[in-house]
Protein backbone atom coordinates (compact mmCIF):
# COMPACT_ATOMS: atom_id res chain seq x y z
CA UNK A 1 0.00 0.00 0.00
CA UNK A 2 1.29 3.44 -0.95
CA UNK A 3 1.47 6.15 1.69
CA UNK A 4 1.53 9.83 0.91
CA UNK A 5 4.80 11.65 1.51
CA UNK A 6 4.95 15.34 2.38
CA UNK A 7 8.71 15.93 1.96
CA UNK A 8 10.39 15.26 -1.40
CA UNK A 9 14.17 14.60 -1.33
CA UNK A 10 15.01 16.28 -4.63
CA UNK A 11 12.80 19.35 -4.21
CA UNK A 12 14.13 22.86 -3.75
CA UNK A 13 13.59 23.65 -0.06
CA UNK A 14 12.41 27.23 -0.51
CA UNK A 15 10.04 26.22 -3.30
CA UNK A 16 8.67 23.31 -1.29
CA UNK A 17 7.95 25.54 1.70
CA UNK A 18 6.35 28.17 -0.49
CA UNK A 19 4.15 25.72 -2.39
CA UNK A 20 3.17 23.52 0.54
CA UNK A 21 -0.58 23.21 1.06
CA UNK A 22 -2.43 21.13 3.63
CA UNK A 23 -5.10 18.96 2.04
CA UNK A 24 -6.90 17.39 4.98
CA UNK A 25 -9.49 14.72 4.18
CA UNK A 26 -13.11 15.28 5.10
CA UNK A 27 -13.05 12.11 7.22
CA UNK A 28 -10.05 11.02 9.27
CA UNK A 29 -9.46 8.79 12.29
CA UNK A 30 -6.10 7.98 13.88
CA UNK A 31 -7.06 4.33 14.43
CA UNK A 32 -7.92 3.89 10.76
CA UNK A 33 -4.70 5.60 9.67
CA UNK A 34 -2.44 3.62 12.04
CA UNK A 35 -4.19 0.24 12.11
CA UNK A 36 -7.35 -0.53 10.14
CA UNK A 37 -6.18 0.30 6.62
CA UNK A 38 -3.01 -1.75 7.09
CA UNK A 39 -4.98 -4.64 8.58
CA UNK A 40 -7.25 -4.62 5.53
CA UNK A 41 -4.42 -4.56 2.99
CA UNK A 42 -2.02 -6.91 4.79
CA UNK A 43 -3.16 -8.26 8.16
CA UNK A 44 0.06 -10.26 8.66
CA UNK A 45 2.30 -7.21 8.32
CA UNK A 46 4.35 -6.72 11.50
CA UNK A 47 3.28 -3.63 13.40
CA UNK A 48 4.93 -4.01 16.82
CA UNK A 49 7.54 -6.13 18.52
CA UNK A 50 7.19 -6.05 22.31
CA UNK A 51 10.50 -6.75 24.11
CA UNK A 52 10.40 -8.14 27.63
CA UNK A 53 12.86 -7.66 30.47
CA UNK A 54 13.90 -11.34 30.31
CA UNK A 55 15.06 -11.01 26.72
CA UNK A 56 11.95 -12.44 25.10
CA UNK A 57 9.70 -10.78 22.56
CA UNK A 58 6.15 -10.89 21.21
CA UNK A 59 5.20 -9.90 17.67
CA UNK A 60 1.94 -8.10 16.96
CA UNK A 61 0.65 -7.76 13.40
CA UNK A 62 -1.75 -5.08 12.20
CA UNK A 63 -4.43 -7.77 11.99
CA UNK A 64 -3.90 -8.69 15.64
CA UNK A 65 -4.05 -5.04 16.78
CA UNK A 66 -7.18 -4.49 14.69
CA UNK A 67 -9.01 -7.50 16.13
CA UNK A 68 -8.02 -6.68 19.71
CA UNK A 69 -8.93 -2.98 19.47
CA UNK A 70 -12.29 -3.85 17.86
CA UNK A 71 -13.07 -6.28 20.68
CA UNK A 72 -12.06 -3.71 23.29
CA UNK A 73 -14.16 -1.04 21.57
CA UNK A 74 -17.13 -3.39 21.82
CA UNK A 75 -16.37 -3.99 25.51
CA UNK A 76 -16.09 -0.24 26.17
CA UNK A 77 -19.33 0.43 24.27
CA UNK A 78 -21.13 -2.20 26.36
CA UNK A 79 -20.03 -0.25 29.46
CA UNK A 80 -21.50 2.98 28.06
CA UNK A 81 -18.37 4.57 26.59
CA UNK A 82 -19.17 6.74 23.60
CA UNK A 83 -18.24 9.79 21.62
CA UNK A 84 -16.35 12.37 23.66
CA UNK A 85 -15.82 10.19 26.74
CA UNK A 86 -12.28 10.15 28.16
CA UNK A 87 -10.38 6.85 28.33
CA UNK A 88 -7.32 7.14 30.59
CA UNK A 89 -4.34 4.90 29.77
CA UNK A 90 -1.98 4.42 32.71
CA UNK A 91 0.51 1.98 31.19
CA UNK A 92 4.12 1.68 30.10
CA UNK A 93 5.05 1.01 26.48
CA UNK A 94 3.38 -2.08 25.07
CA UNK A 95 0.62 -3.40 22.80
CA UNK A 96 -2.08 -2.69 25.39
CA UNK A 97 -1.36 1.04 25.05
CA UNK A 98 -1.97 0.96 21.30
CA UNK A 99 -5.03 -1.27 21.63
CA UNK A 100 -6.55 1.15 24.17
CA UNK A 101 -5.82 4.19 22.02
CA UNK A 102 -7.32 2.60 18.91
CA UNK A 103 -10.42 1.39 20.75
CA UNK A 104 -11.03 4.90 22.08
CA UNK A 105 -10.56 6.50 18.67
CA UNK A 106 -12.90 4.02 16.98
CA UNK A 107 -15.60 4.98 19.48
CA UNK A 108 -15.06 8.68 18.92
CA UNK A 109 -13.81 8.84 22.51
CA UNK A 110 -10.76 10.77 23.74
CA UNK A 111 -7.58 8.98 24.79
CA UNK A 112 -5.90 10.32 27.94
CA UNK A 113 -2.31 9.02 28.30
CA UNK A 114 -0.87 9.14 31.83
CA UNK A 115 2.64 8.50 33.20
CA UNK A 116 2.94 5.42 35.37
CA UNK A 117 5.37 7.46 37.49
CA UNK A 118 2.52 9.70 38.65
CA UNK A 119 1.60 9.49 42.31
CA UNK A 120 -1.89 9.75 43.74
CA UNK A 121 -2.06 13.56 43.79
CA UNK A 122 -1.01 13.92 40.16
CA UNK A 123 -3.38 11.17 39.04
CA UNK A 124 -6.26 12.48 41.09
CA UNK A 125 -6.07 15.91 39.53
CA UNK A 126 -5.90 14.65 35.95
CA UNK A 127 -8.62 12.04 36.32
CA UNK A 128 -10.92 14.46 38.10
CA UNK A 129 -10.30 17.44 35.80
CA UNK A 130 -10.75 15.33 32.66
CA UNK A 131 -13.79 13.51 34.00
CA UNK A 132 -12.32 10.22 32.79
CA UNK A 133 -14.91 7.47 32.43
CA UNK A 134 -12.48 4.56 32.08
CA UNK A 135 -8.95 3.82 33.28
CA UNK A 136 -6.81 1.08 31.76
CA UNK A 137 -3.83 0.20 33.94
CA UNK A 138 -1.68 -2.68 35.19
CA UNK A 139 -1.13 -4.49 38.48
CA UNK A 140 1.71 -2.20 39.52
CA UNK A 141 -0.49 0.91 39.33
CA UNK A 142 -3.90 -0.51 40.14
CA UNK A 143 -3.73 0.27 43.85
CA UNK A 144 -3.16 3.98 43.15
CA UNK A 145 -6.24 4.11 40.95
CA UNK A 146 -8.45 2.17 43.36
CA UNK A 147 -7.40 4.38 46.27
CA UNK A 148 -8.77 7.36 44.34
CA UNK A 149 -11.89 5.82 42.86
CA UNK A 150 -14.34 6.85 45.58
CA UNK A 151 -13.41 10.49 44.96
CA UNK A 152 -13.91 10.21 41.17
CA UNK A 153 -17.68 9.95 40.62
CA UNK A 154 -17.34 10.01 36.81
CA UNK A 155 -14.92 7.07 36.76
CA UNK A 156 -17.23 4.18 35.87
CA UNK A 157 -14.81 1.39 34.95
CA UNK A 158 -11.26 0.28 35.74
CA UNK A 159 -9.49 -2.28 33.55
CA UNK A 160 -6.30 -4.12 34.40
CA UNK A 161 -4.01 -5.88 31.95
CA UNK A 162 -2.83 -8.06 34.87
CA UNK A 163 -4.95 -10.45 36.97
CA UNK A 164 -7.28 -8.60 39.37
CA UNK A 165 -10.52 -9.16 41.23
CA UNK A 166 -13.95 -7.56 40.80
CA UNK A 167 -14.93 -4.76 40.40
CA UNK A 168 -11.77 -4.38 38.26
CA UNK A 169 -12.37 -5.64 34.73
CA UNK A 170 -10.13 -8.11 32.93
CA UNK A 171 -8.61 -6.31 29.91
CA UNK A 172 -7.41 -9.40 28.06
CA UNK A 173 -10.38 -11.51 29.16
CA UNK A 174 -12.95 -9.11 27.73
CA UNK A 175 -10.98 -8.88 24.49
CA UNK A 176 -10.82 -12.67 24.20
CA UNK A 177 -14.55 -13.00 24.87
CA UNK A 178 -15.60 -10.12 22.66
CA UNK A 179 -16.37 -9.78 18.98
CA UNK A 180 -13.66 -8.61 16.56
CA UNK A 181 -16.36 -7.01 14.38
CA UNK A 182 -16.88 -3.34 15.05
CA UNK A 183 -18.06 -0.41 12.95
CA UNK A 184 -16.15 2.74 13.96
CA UNK A 185 -17.97 6.02 14.32
CA UNK A 186 -17.31 8.60 11.63
CA UNK A 187 -14.85 11.30 12.66
CA UNK A 188 -13.37 14.37 10.99
CA UNK A 189 -9.85 15.76 11.45
CA UNK A 190 -11.31 18.35 13.83
CA UNK A 191 -13.02 15.87 16.17
CA UNK A 192 -11.33 15.51 19.60
CA UNK A 193 -9.03 12.50 19.91
CA UNK A 194 -6.26 13.06 22.45
CA UNK A 195 -6.00 14.87 25.80
CA UNK A 196 -2.50 15.39 27.19
CA UNK A 197 -1.79 17.29 30.39
CA UNK A 198 1.13 19.68 30.30
CA UNK A 199 2.78 21.47 33.20
CA UNK A 200 2.60 25.24 33.39
CA UNK A 201 4.19 27.86 35.57
CA UNK A 202 1.13 29.04 37.44
CA UNK A 203 -1.88 27.08 38.58
CA UNK A 204 -2.54 23.39 38.03
CA UNK A 205 -1.55 21.45 34.85
CA UNK A 206 -3.59 22.18 31.75
CA UNK A 207 -5.25 19.55 29.58
CA UNK A 208 -4.23 20.04 25.95
CA UNK A 209 -6.98 18.75 23.65
CA UNK A 210 -6.00 17.65 20.13
CA UNK A 211 -8.11 16.60 17.17
CA UNK A 212 -7.46 13.57 14.97
CA UNK A 213 -5.59 15.94 12.64
CA UNK A 214 -2.71 16.17 15.12
CA UNK A 215 -1.19 13.03 13.59
CA UNK A 216 -1.30 14.49 10.08
CA UNK A 217 0.26 17.69 11.41
CA UNK A 218 3.26 15.73 12.70
CA UNK A 219 4.04 13.91 9.46
CA UNK A 220 6.07 16.53 7.55
CA UNK A 221 8.34 16.94 10.58
CA UNK A 222 8.68 13.15 10.97
CA UNK A 223 9.69 12.77 7.33
CA UNK A 224 12.15 15.62 7.67
CA UNK A 225 14.06 14.71 10.82
CA UNK A 226 14.05 10.99 10.01
CA UNK A 227 15.72 11.76 6.69
CA UNK A 228 12.88 11.23 4.20
CA UNK A 229 11.06 8.63 6.27
CA UNK A 230 10.13 5.91 5.53
CA UNK A 231 12.89 4.00 3.76
CA UNK A 232 13.25 0.26 3.13
CA UNK A 233 14.43 -1.49 6.30
CA UNK A 234 13.35 1.26 8.68
CA UNK A 235 12.45 0.23 12.23
CA UNK A 236 11.60 2.69 15.02
CA UNK A 237 12.18 2.83 18.76
CA UNK A 238 12.29 5.36 21.56
CA UNK A 239 12.95 4.90 25.29
CA UNK A 240 10.59 7.83 25.89
CA UNK A 241 7.28 6.96 27.52
CA UNK A 242 4.31 6.84 25.14
CA UNK A 243 2.35 8.91 27.67
CA UNK A 244 4.57 11.80 26.55
CA UNK A 245 3.86 13.51 23.24
CA UNK A 246 7.50 12.87 22.31
CA UNK A 247 7.11 9.11 22.61
CA UNK A 248 3.59 8.83 21.19
CA UNK A 249 3.56 11.36 18.34
CA UNK A 250 7.27 11.59 17.54
CA UNK A 251 7.63 7.82 17.15
CA UNK A 252 4.88 5.31 18.00
CA UNK A 253 1.89 6.52 15.96
CA UNK A 254 3.91 7.82 12.96
CA UNK A 255 5.68 4.45 12.60
CA UNK A 256 2.33 2.67 12.49
CA UNK A 257 0.90 5.25 10.08
CA UNK A 258 3.74 4.60 7.64
CA UNK A 259 3.73 0.83 8.14
CA UNK A 260 7.20 0.90 9.72
CA UNK A 261 7.83 -1.81 12.37
CA UNK A 262 7.81 -0.37 15.89
CA UNK A 263 9.72 -1.69 18.90
CA UNK A 264 8.38 -1.30 22.43
CA UNK A 265 10.76 -1.62 25.34
CA UNK A 266 10.39 0.73 28.29
CA UNK A 267 13.47 0.74 30.47
CA UNK A 268 12.91 1.42 34.15
CA UNK A 269 16.26 3.21 34.04
CA UNK A 270 18.00 4.01 30.77
CA UNK A 271 21.06 1.82 30.28
CA UNK A 272 23.20 2.91 27.29
CA UNK A 273 24.96 -0.42 26.91
CA UNK A 274 21.66 -2.30 26.92
CA UNK A 275 20.27 0.24 24.45
CA UNK A 276 23.09 -0.44 22.01
CA UNK A 277 22.53 -4.21 22.26
CA UNK A 278 18.80 -3.75 21.61
CA UNK A 279 19.57 -1.57 18.60
CA UNK A 280 21.85 -4.26 17.16
CA UNK A 281 19.67 -7.27 17.99
CA UNK A 282 16.44 -5.81 16.63
CA UNK A 283 17.95 -3.80 13.77
CA UNK A 284 16.59 -0.48 14.96
CA UNK A 285 17.37 2.24 12.44
CA UNK A 286 15.20 5.21 13.46
CA UNK A 287 15.37 6.55 17.00
CA UNK A 288 13.89 9.35 19.04
CA UNK A 289 16.31 9.83 21.93
CA UNK A 290 16.00 12.51 24.62
CA UNK A 291 19.25 14.49 25.10
CA UNK A 292 19.99 12.78 28.42
CA UNK A 293 19.91 9.35 26.74
CA UNK A 294 22.27 10.59 24.04
CA UNK A 295 24.69 11.96 26.62
CA UNK A 296 24.73 8.61 28.40
CA UNK A 297 25.29 6.77 25.12
CA UNK A 298 28.16 9.11 24.36
CA UNK A 299 29.95 7.97 27.53
CA UNK A 300 30.26 4.30 26.51
CA UNK A 301 31.89 2.65 23.52
CA UNK A 302 29.67 2.15 20.50
CA UNK A 303 29.76 -1.59 19.69
CA UNK A 304 30.15 -3.02 16.21
CA UNK A 305 26.89 -3.77 14.45
CA UNK A 306 25.06 -0.53 15.23
CA UNK A 307 23.35 0.56 12.00
CA UNK A 308 21.33 3.69 12.74
CA UNK A 309 19.91 5.69 9.85
CA UNK A 310 18.27 8.60 11.69
CA UNK A 311 18.12 10.07 15.19
CA UNK A 312 15.91 12.90 16.40
CA UNK A 313 16.11 14.63 19.75
CA UNK A 314 14.29 17.46 21.45
CA UNK A 315 13.22 18.98 24.71
CA UNK A 316 16.43 20.90 25.25
CA UNK A 317 19.21 22.36 23.12
CA UNK A 318 21.94 20.08 21.75
CA UNK A 319 25.56 21.19 21.74
CA UNK A 320 27.91 21.03 18.75
CA UNK A 321 30.14 18.37 20.40
CA UNK A 322 27.19 15.98 20.72
CA UNK A 323 26.25 16.49 17.06
CA UNK A 324 29.83 15.86 15.98
CA UNK A 325 30.06 12.72 18.12
CA UNK A 326 26.96 11.26 16.49
CA UNK A 327 28.33 11.69 13.00
CA UNK A 328 31.66 10.18 14.00
CA UNK A 329 30.54 7.37 16.33
CA UNK A 330 27.03 6.53 15.08
CA UNK A 331 27.48 7.44 11.44
CA UNK A 332 24.36 9.57 11.32
CA UNK A 333 23.11 13.04 12.13
CA UNK A 334 21.19 13.95 15.26
CA UNK A 335 18.36 16.11 14.00
CA UNK A 336 17.06 18.57 16.55
CA UNK A 337 13.32 19.13 16.73
CA UNK A 338 11.24 21.82 18.40
CA UNK A 339 7.66 22.21 19.52
CA UNK A 340 5.50 21.84 22.59
CA UNK A 341 2.52 19.77 23.64
CA UNK A 342 0.16 22.39 22.21
CA UNK A 343 1.92 22.53 18.84
CA UNK A 344 4.65 19.98 18.23
CA UNK A 345 7.29 19.41 15.51
CA UNK A 346 7.14 22.82 13.84
CA UNK A 347 10.92 23.34 13.58
CA UNK A 348 13.49 20.71 12.64
CA UNK A 349 16.98 20.26 11.33
CA UNK A 350 17.85 17.66 8.69
CA UNK A 351 21.53 16.95 8.46
CA UNK A 352 21.23 14.52 5.57
CA UNK A 353 19.54 17.16 3.43
CA UNK A 354 21.94 19.92 4.42
CA UNK A 355 19.43 21.69 6.65
CA UNK A 356 21.47 21.85 9.84
CA UNK A 357 23.43 24.66 11.40
CA UNK A 358 25.45 24.58 14.62
CA UNK A 359 23.70 26.39 17.46
CA UNK A 360 20.32 26.45 15.70
CA UNK A 361 17.34 24.11 15.99
CA UNK A 362 16.68 24.34 12.27
CA UNK A 363 14.21 25.97 9.88
CA UNK A 364 10.43 25.79 10.06
CA UNK A 365 9.06 22.50 8.77
CA UNK A 366 7.02 22.84 5.56
CA UNK A 367 3.37 23.37 6.42
CA UNK A 368 4.08 25.38 9.57
CA UNK A 369 4.35 29.17 9.75
CA UNK A 370 6.78 29.99 12.57
CA UNK A 371 8.07 33.44 13.52
CA UNK A 372 9.69 35.46 16.29
CA UNK A 373 7.32 38.12 17.59
CA UNK A 374 7.23 40.97 20.09
CA UNK A 375 4.74 41.62 22.90
CA UNK A 376 2.24 43.10 20.40
CA UNK A 377 2.36 40.11 18.09
CA UNK A 378 4.50 41.79 15.45
CA UNK A 379 7.42 39.97 13.86
CA UNK A 380 10.77 41.30 15.03
CA UNK A 381 13.63 41.99 12.61
CA UNK A 382 16.01 39.20 11.65
CA UNK A 383 18.54 38.50 14.37
CA UNK A 384 16.55 40.19 17.15
CA UNK A 385 15.31 38.39 20.24
CA UNK A 386 11.60 37.74 20.65
CA UNK A 387 9.10 35.03 21.44
CA UNK A 388 8.80 32.03 19.13
CA UNK A 389 5.25 31.75 17.81
CA UNK A 390 3.24 29.60 15.38
CA UNK A 391 0.44 30.91 13.18
CA UNK A 392 -3.00 29.31 13.19
CA UNK A 393 -4.69 27.47 11.58
CA UNK A 394 -2.25 24.57 11.73
CA UNK A 395 -3.29 20.89 11.91
CA UNK A 396 -0.67 20.10 14.55
CA UNK A 397 -2.01 22.84 16.85
CA UNK A 398 -4.28 22.01 19.79
CA UNK A 399 -8.02 22.61 19.73
CA UNK A 400 -8.12 24.25 23.17
CA UNK A 401 -7.25 23.76 26.81
CA UNK A 402 -9.68 21.46 28.61
CA UNK A 403 -12.19 23.50 30.62
CA UNK A 404 -9.94 26.59 30.44
CA UNK A 405 -11.26 29.04 27.81
CA UNK A 406 -9.42 31.97 29.39
CA UNK A 407 -6.10 30.13 29.25
CA UNK A 408 -6.79 29.20 25.63
CA UNK A 409 -7.46 32.81 24.69
CA UNK A 410 -4.34 33.97 26.56
CA UNK A 411 -2.21 31.58 24.51
CA UNK A 412 -2.83 33.65 21.37
CA UNK A 413 -2.08 37.14 20.14
CA UNK A 414 -4.19 37.44 17.01
CA UNK A 415 -3.45 34.31 15.01
CA UNK A 416 -0.06 33.76 16.66
CA UNK A 417 0.15 31.00 19.25
CA UNK A 418 2.79 32.12 21.75
CA UNK A 419 5.16 29.37 22.90
CA UNK A 420 6.61 31.21 25.88
CA UNK A 421 10.10 30.49 24.52
CA UNK A 422 12.49 33.25 23.56
CA UNK A 423 14.53 32.84 20.40
CA UNK A 424 16.10 34.36 17.31
CA UNK A 425 15.61 33.70 13.58
CA UNK A 426 18.58 34.30 11.32
CA UNK A 427 18.66 35.48 7.71
CA UNK A 428 18.41 31.90 6.44
CA UNK A 429 15.26 31.23 8.45
CA UNK A 430 16.93 29.08 11.10
CA UNK A 431 15.65 29.34 14.66
CA UNK A 432 17.86 29.47 17.73
CA UNK A 433 16.40 28.81 21.16
CA UNK A 434 17.50 31.41 23.72
CA UNK A 435 15.59 30.81 26.94
CA UNK A 436 12.14 30.21 28.36
CA UNK A 437 10.00 33.19 29.07
CA UNK A 438 8.33 31.33 31.93
CA UNK A 439 9.32 29.17 34.83
CA UNK A 440 9.02 25.73 33.28
CA UNK A 441 11.98 23.52 34.20
CA UNK A 442 13.54 21.31 31.52
CA UNK A 443 15.12 18.20 33.01
CA UNK A 444 16.18 15.12 31.03
CA UNK A 445 13.80 16.09 28.22
CA UNK A 446 10.77 16.58 30.52
CA UNK A 447 9.10 19.94 30.89
CA UNK A 448 8.27 20.32 34.56
CA UNK A 449 5.98 22.97 35.99
CA UNK A 450 6.64 24.19 39.52
CA UNK A 451 3.06 24.45 40.78
CA UNK A 452 2.37 20.77 41.48
CA UNK A 453 5.71 20.35 43.24
CA UNK A 454 5.22 23.49 45.32
CA UNK A 455 1.73 22.40 46.31
CA UNK A 456 3.04 19.01 47.36
CA UNK A 457 5.87 20.51 49.44
CA UNK A 458 3.46 22.99 50.96
CA UNK A 459 1.21 20.14 52.01
CA UNK A 460 3.76 18.99 54.58
CA UNK A 461 2.75 20.20 58.07
CA UNK A 462 6.18 21.75 58.71
CA UNK A 463 6.23 23.81 55.46
CA UNK A 464 4.68 27.27 55.40
CA UNK A 465 5.67 28.21 51.87
CA UNK A 466 7.56 26.55 49.01
CA UNK A 467 9.04 27.47 45.64
CA UNK A 468 10.96 25.44 43.06
CA UNK A 469 13.24 26.38 40.19
CA UNK A 470 15.56 24.65 37.76
CA UNK A 471 19.30 24.85 38.37
CA UNK A 472 21.94 23.95 35.74
CA UNK A 473 23.06 20.33 35.50
CA UNK A 474 25.60 18.97 33.02
CA UNK A 475 23.73 15.72 32.36
CA UNK A 476 20.06 16.74 32.61
CA UNK A 477 20.29 20.41 31.53
CA UNK A 478 18.45 21.32 34.75
CA UNK A 479 17.45 19.64 38.00
CA UNK A 480 14.71 20.72 40.35
CA UNK A 481 15.72 22.71 43.44
CA UNK A 482 13.25 23.58 46.16
CA UNK A 483 13.13 26.43 48.67
CA UNK A 484 10.99 26.10 51.79
CA UNK A 485 9.95 28.39 54.61
CA UNK A 486 9.27 26.30 57.73
CA UNK A 487 6.84 26.82 60.57
CA UNK A 488 8.28 28.13 63.80
CA UNK A 489 9.87 25.34 65.82
CA UNK A 490 10.16 22.89 62.93
CA UNK A 491 13.30 20.75 62.85
CA UNK A 492 15.33 20.77 59.64
CA UNK A 493 17.29 17.61 60.36
CA UNK A 494 15.95 14.81 58.16
CA UNK A 495 13.24 17.04 56.68
CA UNK A 496 14.95 17.59 53.33
CA UNK A 497 15.00 13.86 52.59
CA UNK A 498 11.41 13.51 53.79
CA UNK A 499 10.21 16.32 51.50
CA UNK A 500 11.99 14.88 48.47
CA UNK A 501 10.46 11.48 49.21
CA UNK A 502 7.03 13.11 49.56
CA UNK A 503 7.20 14.57 46.04
CA UNK A 504 8.53 11.30 44.62
CA UNK A 505 5.58 9.41 46.10
CA UNK A 506 2.72 11.85 45.67
CA UNK A 507 3.58 13.51 42.35
CA UNK A 508 6.29 11.62 40.43
CA UNK A 509 9.95 10.61 40.83
CA UNK A 510 10.94 12.48 37.66
CA UNK A 511 9.87 15.86 39.13
CA UNK A 512 11.23 15.37 42.66
CA UNK A 513 13.75 18.03 43.79
CA UNK A 514 17.38 16.93 43.92
CA UNK A 515 18.02 19.40 46.70
CA UNK A 516 16.00 21.67 48.98
CA UNK A 517 17.19 24.80 50.71
CA UNK A 518 15.66 26.19 53.90
CA UNK A 519 15.07 29.96 53.71
CA UNK A 520 13.57 32.53 56.07
CA UNK A 521 11.38 34.05 53.36
CA UNK A 522 10.67 33.94 49.64
CA UNK A 523 10.83 36.91 47.24
CA UNK A 524 7.28 37.98 46.40
CA UNK A 525 5.62 40.49 44.08
CA UNK A 526 3.21 43.08 45.40
CA UNK A 527 0.34 40.81 44.39
CA UNK A 528 1.74 37.87 46.34
CA UNK A 529 3.31 35.88 43.50
CA UNK A 530 6.62 34.12 44.07
CA UNK A 531 9.46 35.73 42.12
CA UNK A 532 11.18 32.56 40.88
CA UNK A 533 13.38 34.63 38.60
CA UNK A 534 14.98 36.21 41.64
CA UNK A 535 15.57 32.78 43.14
CA UNK A 536 17.30 31.71 39.93
CA UNK A 537 19.42 34.84 40.10
CA UNK A 538 20.80 33.78 43.46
Amino acid sequence: MQVRRFITPDADWAVMRRNFRWDLPAAFNIADSCCTRWAMSGPDRVALTQLTADGGHQVWTYGMLEAASNALANAFAARGVGRGDRVAILLQQGPEVLISHFAAYKLGAIALPLFTLFGEEALSYRLSDSGARVVVTDGANLSKVMALRQDLPKLAEVYSIDPATSPVRDFHGEIAAGSADFTPVATTPEDPALLVYTSGTTGPPKGVLHGHRVLLGHLPGIEMHHEFFPQKGDCGWTPADWAWVGGLLNMALPCLHYGVPLISRRMRKFDPEEAYQLIIRHRMRNLFLPPTALKLMQQVEVPAGVDIRSVSSGGESLGAPLLAWAQDALGCHINEIYGQTECNLVVSSQGGGGHQKAGFMGPAVPGHDVAVIDADGQEVPTGEMGEIAVRRPDPVMFLHYWNKPEATAAKFTGDWMRTGDLGVRDADGYFRFASRDDDVITSAGYRIGPSEIENCLGGHPDVVMAAVIGVPDAMRTEVVKGFVVLREGAQWEGLEAALIARVREKVSPHVAPRLIERVESLPMTATGKIMRRELRGR
